[in-house]
């Protein structure tokens, strides 16, 4: 490991405090000044790491040497050359030396397909969990002692390359509960599945704190059609929250989201205001989140920003258009930043609709179907 990378990802946590506390100083709509103030120092953060990663990321730099550009070529964040997710399957895309990657975050597709590979330590993970957990409460509008929660996936344990689980682990550890609020499990194929036993016991138990329930689509329209079959219709505690995050995985009948939304309401009582979605994959550090306060397109934190690009010119689309999803994350520092996703999207200003998987591309676990 790089004692550069090691600074800047220091630095990058700090930034990230300062960012946090700005937003939580000007709730609403956002200062333009401090939007300003905040895109400044976004892209020099990104100009330095884009400096940093092709001097000490082998793969990255002999692709960025391939399209003819370098660190002195660069004066703006989007001209940082972007790697496709597929060079994640291919390549060891890490600043990373092999005897400090002691964890791998893999991509969630079938089993037939080569997954990606995101390495991380300890050092890498600090910077993982220092962008997750404020863009998390600041989504979902909560503090550690609100809500108690339940996730539909496997504990950590058993699926330790996972990075969607690592997240919602992080968060259990955070609101202060144990491996109990994992109600997920880990078949002899590999497969995910609910234990309905325990879903249904703690979605019934009497109590006035609210629930934050996460977890994948497929794995909320197994317990919809337990509870149909059961002709069970639940009301959850007021101001509980529903976070799903897509993927299917032909693990179940794929469903438009307005139908499983309103499933999720009409069998547990949570109101379409109170049902978050999250994106993220395994090659970023960051997830972005439809808001509840403003028009419910997907944003990522300060830290990290989206652009939606024309297949057709390589150039970012204008409002309403629609185009593929390119990620520029500085919370991966040992890895890759620029992120260009086989994602289609609607730009929707400073935030974006997802529609689903480009035509061609590989099918993978946290795609997400039209709405």
């Amino acid at each position: 490991m790089t004692s550069e990378l090691s600074i800047f990802a220091a630095r990058l946590r700090e930034h990230i405090g300062i960012w946090c506390e700005e937003l939580a100083s000007s709730p609403g709509a956002v200062d333009p000044h401090l939007a300003r103030h905040v895109d400044v120092e976004f892209n020099g953060l990104a100009l330095m790491l884009f400096t940093l990663q092709f001097a000490h990321n082998e793969p990255y730099r002999k692709l960025c040497t391939a399209r003819g550009v370098t660190p002195s070529d660069v004066t703006h964040w989007p001209q940082i050359p972007t790697v496709p997710t597929a060079a994640f399957k291919e390549f060891e895309m890490t600043s990373l030396s092999p005897e400090d990657r002691t964890r791998v975050f893999h991509s969630s597709g079938t089993t037939a397909q080569q997954p990606s590979q995101h390495f991380h330590n300890a050092e890498t993970l600090k910077v993982y969990e220092a962008s997750l957990w404020p863009w998390l409460r600041e989504n979902l509008r909560f503090t550690i002692a609100d809500l108690q929660l339940l996730s539909f996936t496997p504990p950590a344990r058993q699926v330790p390359h996972s990075s969607l689980v690592h997240m919602f682990d992080y968060a259990r550890q955070k609101m202060g509960a144990d491996e109990r609020a994992f109600v997920g499990r880990v078949g002899t194929d590999g497969v995910w599945t609910v234990d309905f036993g325990a879903a249904l016991a703690a979605l019934k138990q009497p109590g006035d704190k609210p629930l934050l329930v996460v977890g994948t689509a497929f794995s909320f329209v197994h317990l919809l059609d337990e509870l149909v079959a059961q002709n069970l219709r639940l009301q959850l505690a007021a101001e509980s929250r529903v976070l799903e995050t897509g993927g299917y995985k032909g693990r179940s009948r794929t469903m438009p989201k307005v139908e499983l939304h309103s499933l999720i309401t009409k069998h547990l009582g949570v109101p379409m205001s109170h049902i978050i979605c999250e994106y993220g994959m395994s090659e970023l550090s960051s997830q972005a989140y439809q808001s509840l306060k403003r028009d419910r397109a997907f944003r990522f934190p300060p830290w990290a920003r989206a652009r939606v690009i024309s297949a057709e010119t390589g150039n970012e689309v204008s409002d309403g258009e629609t185009g593929i999803l390119s990620i520029v994350d500085l919370a991966n520092v040992f890895s890759v930043m620029a992120i260009q996703t086989e994602d289609l999207a609607v730009r929707c200003g400073d935030g974006f609709e997802l529609l689903g998987r480009a035509a061609m591309a590989v099918p993978r676990g946290c795609s997400l179907t039209a709405a």
